[in-house]
């Protein structure tokens, strides 16, 4: 059986209709929601922020540290900012917000370091994890990420050893661990 080239053509032709119709409809959805979903993020992260330090009225200060995000890249997970706790004037910790691999994908966390160098809190801002298995880390079901609070000492943080993990949910216990190591990291290399 032979196939006219002209039929090829026109399938060929209609395909392509159809992928730029697509596209375009695509594009004007991202660009009507994109600043929608920024602002989502950043009240996300502000509210994150807020439930990882211990101070009331405390302000966040971006802070540029290229050592920081090398120390926290290798091998943990990727710093995306990092800001100084203040309370009254003084430095009193820092909030870093890490993403670390989880099992379907990334986990976008906010975590709380004091100026002694130990965890505040976890928070955790988005995710992909399965609902009902890895949700049970990210969601702090049975206080998985309260474990977190008071440990210190970058790298040596490790499911098994001295965090406990979510029966089912291992790799997402994996993730958020090398997010709390990444973050550990990222402040002790601020010196």
């Amino acid at each position: 059986m032979k196939i006219d080239p002209k039929f090829i053509a026109k399938l060929a032709g209609t395909l392509l209709a159809i992928s730029l119709a697509v596209a375009a409809v695509l594009g004007l959805v991202n660009g009507v929601t994109a600043d929608k979903i920024e602002a989502i993020n950043a009240e996300n992260t502000a509210i994150a922020m807020n439930a990882v330090v211990t101070v009331e009225n405390a302000e966040f200060n971006p802070l540029e540290a290229s050592e920081a995000v090398a120390a926290a890249a290798a091998p943990y997970g990727k710093l995306d900012s990092i800001y100084e706790v203040k309370d009254g004037g003084n430095v009193v910790g820092y909030t870093v917000k890490v993403i670390a691999s989880g099992s379907q994908g990334s986990i976008e966390m906010i975590v709380g370091v004091d100026s002694a160098l130990a965890v505040t809190g976890v928070s955790v801002v988005d995710h992909s994890e399965t609902s009902g298995i890895g949700t049970k880390v990210t969601d702090n079901v049975d206080g998985v990420l309260d474990q977190f609070k008071g440990m210190s000492g970058a790298g040596t943080l490790a499911v098994g050893t001295n965090v406990d993990a979510i029966s089912g949910a291992t790799v997402s216990s994996k993730g958020v661990t090398s997010g709390v190591n990444a973050a550990l990291a990222a402040v002790e290399a601020l010196g």
